[in-house]
């Protein structure tokens, strides 16, 4: 059991203070004093270990079994005897240009609050460190572990917002940016190799992860932040209308990000259209050049006897001459219709 207990501390009056090393009897000691509560964080816990937890503090059993299921929405519930929310922290690479969703599950009850950590990222060990430097805010109790872990996810879901944005201004700088070697029209494809259409389609679903992190917080901090939530500090409601207040910006630049990819793939798909209809234009142009010579071949090559200019000694130098003319005579026509 020990493994999967990441940090378990008693706190009194704003400040972390020594309890006992098993968590029930720390538990016993938190309720005990009234003012205090008891803060332990799980890392991945197996259901066999969370049973002893949960039997412990007295958890309903539908959301232990969302904890230990994983894979949940952003959400808040209310039970008798806990409150338990969802939160999705969000990671972004930028050199494989992928955002990767974690799961953060947050139980507040009678003197205790529970965390249970599923994936590697998101540790709680700066947001414990942070809140503990703020006896004040501590001293609102389980309530203020709750704000403390959602401010920090959602101060970093602006921060990888402005990562996706840097690297959409770097793409879209990409996408429009004239063919070198042909010195016309967007690039087909990056300096990868990958097609760009295909570059911003994998962009978009990589917003469209961040989108399934951030949009569904919306209602339960805005819960959160209204009055009448069971075992949330009355007093941590301008807490939480300032972490909604950042989630609602965050939220925003998502959304931008996503109407951006779609103009971005639409006037790329259109260019490349327009590309298109050139170089059907430049193929049309070339074949209606070689069909006037073969035009004029072909009838000389069907051997009648009567023929213009047939028997002159200047006919084949002229018929060819001729063909030159009109070729020579198309090419200029197309050049200024700008067909070539």
């Amino acid at each position: 059991m020990p493994a999967v207990i990441v940090d378990c501390a008693i706190y009194r009056d704003g400040r972390r203070t020594d309890g006992p090393a098993d968590f029930s009897d720390a538990l016993d000691e938190a309720r005990a004093e009234g003012d205090a509560f008891l803060w332990l964080g799980l890392h991945d816990p197996t259901e066999k270990e969370f049973d002893m937890v949960s039997s412990e503090f007295g958890l309903h059993p539908l959301a232990v079994e969302d904890a230990l299921t994983a894979h949940q929405r952003p959400k808040l519930e209310v039970y008798d005897d806990s409150l338990f929310m969802v939160l999705k922290p969000v990671a972004y690479e930028s050199e494989s240009d992928t955002v990767s969703t974690g799961e953060l599950m947050v139980f507040i009850g009678d003197s205790f609050v529970v965390t249970v950590r599923h994936g590697e990222g998101a540790a709680l060990s700066v947001v414990r460190q942070r809140l503990e430097a703020e006896p004040e805010v501590l001293k609102h109790g389980p309530t203020s572990v709750l704000y403390a872990i959602s401010d920090a996810i959602v101060d970093h879901y602006i921060e990888v917002a402005v990562e996706l944005q840097v690297d959409l201004e770097e793409l879209e700088a990409e996408v429009f940016a004239p063919d070198n070697s042909s010195g016309r029209g967007p690039s087909v494809s990056s300096a990868s190799g990958t097609p760009t259409a295909a570059r911003i389609y994998d962009f978009k679903r990589q917003v469209l992860e961040f989108r399934r992190a951030s949009g569904p917080l919306a209602a339960p901090m805005a819960r959160l932040a209204s009055a009448g939530v069971p075992f949330v500090h009355q007093r941590s409601q301008p807490f939480f209308r300032d972490v909604n207040d950042h989630l609602l910006h965050a939220n925003e630049q998502v959304e931008g990000l996503d109407r951006l990819l779609t103009d971005i793939l639409s006037a790329h798909l259109a260019q490349m259209g327009v590309r298109q209809n050139d170089d059907m234009r430049k193929i049309s142009a070339w074949a209606a050049m070689a069909a006037v010579p073969t035009l004029i071949a072909g009838i000389y090559g069907m051997n009648f006897a009567h023929m213009p200019e047939l028997r002159t000694v200047w006919g084949y130098p002229a018929v060819l001459g001729l063909m030159i003319v009109l070729i020579f005579g198309l090419h200029r026509t197309f050049k200024r219709r700008g067909w070539l």
